[in-house]
C-alpha cells in the first residue's frame, strides 16, 4: 500500500488531509476477505482498491455499485465476467491485469534459450488462483513441444511436496506462476529450487534477487503506481466502466548468474545481453 499512497500523493491526494485511506488485510486468512469488503462498503467508501484475485472476487461479490480498482496478476477480467472488454469494462471493475498468453510463452522461451534441452517442465501453480495462467502455459508448451508436470499448491506448506513430485516426474526446470503465496515467499521458493537443482523462472524480480535463476515480468512498483491514477480518476468523477483496463507494456528480465553457476549452467551470451539486469 505504500506505493499506492505515494502514487496518490504525487497526484495531489494526501492521506489524512484531502482523503482517507482505510486499510484491511486478510492476515487471518482469505476467508475473512468477504467480511472485510462488506465492512468497507458499509463505511460508504468512494473506491474499493483490491489487490490479488481473492480480494477482487470478494469485492465483486459484495458490491455491484461501488467502484473497484483491481490490481490482479492472476486473473482474466473478461473471461471471469468482471468486464465486457478491456477497452470498455462497462461495470464497476477496472484496474490492472496481466496478459498471460504473452507472458507464458515468454517464460518457456527463456527457459529454452537458457538450455534447449529443457523439455520436461514443472509448473508450480497456486490452485486457488484459478486456471487462467495454467491454460496459457499449456497452450504455449504445446507450441514448444514441452511436457508439463502440474505441481499444485494451496499454501506455503505444500512447496516441498510439490517440488518433490516434480523431481519424481523428471522435470528439468520450473515455471513459478504468479500468486500472492509465491510472491511473499520468494526467498523460500528460490531456495527450494536451488536445493532441488532445478532452474526456475518467475514473474517477480524478487525471485531472482532471492536466488531463483530468472525473473521475467512487469515492474511491479510502476504497476502499483499506475493503479493510483485509476483511484484518482474515480475520485474525480470518472466511472470505472469507462476506464480501460490496463496491461503492462514494459517487462524486466533479470538473470541470476551466481545461481546459474551453482546449478552448473552456462547461460548463453546472447541471453545475457538481452537481460535488463544480471546478478553476479
Amino acid at each position: 500500500m505504500t506505493t499506492l499512497r505515494d502514487g496518490l500523493r504525487e497526484l495531489g491526494y494526501v492521506d489524512g488531509q484531502n482523503m482517507t485511506l482505510m486499510y484491511r488485510s486478510a492476515q487471518l486468512g482469505l476467508n475473512t476477505l468477504p467480511r472485510l469488503a462488506t465492512e468497507l462498503v458499509q463505511r460508504n467508501v468512494n473506491v474499493l482498491y483490491a489487490v490479488g484475485p481473492a480480494a477482487v472476487r470478494a469485492a465483486i461479490n459484495v458490491t455491484s455499485t461501488v467502484p473497484i480498482v483491481a490490481m490482479d496478476l492472476e486473473s482474466d477480467p473478461v473471461a471471469n465476467g468482471w468486464a465486457r472488454s478491456l477497452a470498455r469494462p462497462g461495470g464497476n471493475v477496472t484496474g490492472l491485469f496481466l496478459n498471460f498468453p504473452e507472458l507464458a510463452g515468454k517464460w518457456l522461451q527463456l527457459l529454452r534459450d537458457a538450455d534447449p534441452e529443457f523439455r520436461a517442465v514443472g509448473i508450480l501453480w497456486d490452485s486457488t488462483t484459478g486456471s487462467t495462467q495454467l491454460d496459457a502455459v499449456k497452450v504455449a508448451a504445446h507450441g514448444y513441444g514441452m511436457d508439463l508436470s502440474l505441481l499444485g499448491v494451496r499454501t506455503a506448506d505444500d512447496f516441498d511436496d510439490a517440488l518433490g513430485t516434480g523431481l519424481k516426474d523428471g522435470v528439468k526446470a520450473i515455471v513459478v506462476l504468479s500468486s500472492p503465496v509465491f510472491d511473499v515467499n520468494s526467498s523460500r521458493v528460490a531456495a527450494l529450487t536451488i536445493r532441488s537443482r532445478l532452474p526456475a523462472i518467475s514473474a517477480f524480480r524478487e525471485f531472482a534477487d532471492a536466488g531463483g535463476l530468472m525473473a521475467y515480468g512487469p515492474d511491479l512498483e510502476q504497476f502499483f503506481r499506475r493503479s493510483a491514477l485509476y483511484v484518482a480518476k474515480i475520485i474525480e468523477g470518472a466511472k470505472p466502466g469507462d476506464l480501460p483496463i490496463e496491461q503492462p507494456a514494459k517487462f524486466q528480465l533479470v538473470i541470476n548468474l551466481k545461481t546459474a553457476k551453482a546449478l552448473g549452467m552456462t547461460i548463453p551470451q546472447s541471453l545475457l545481453l538481452r537481460a535488463d539486469e544480471v546478478i553476479k
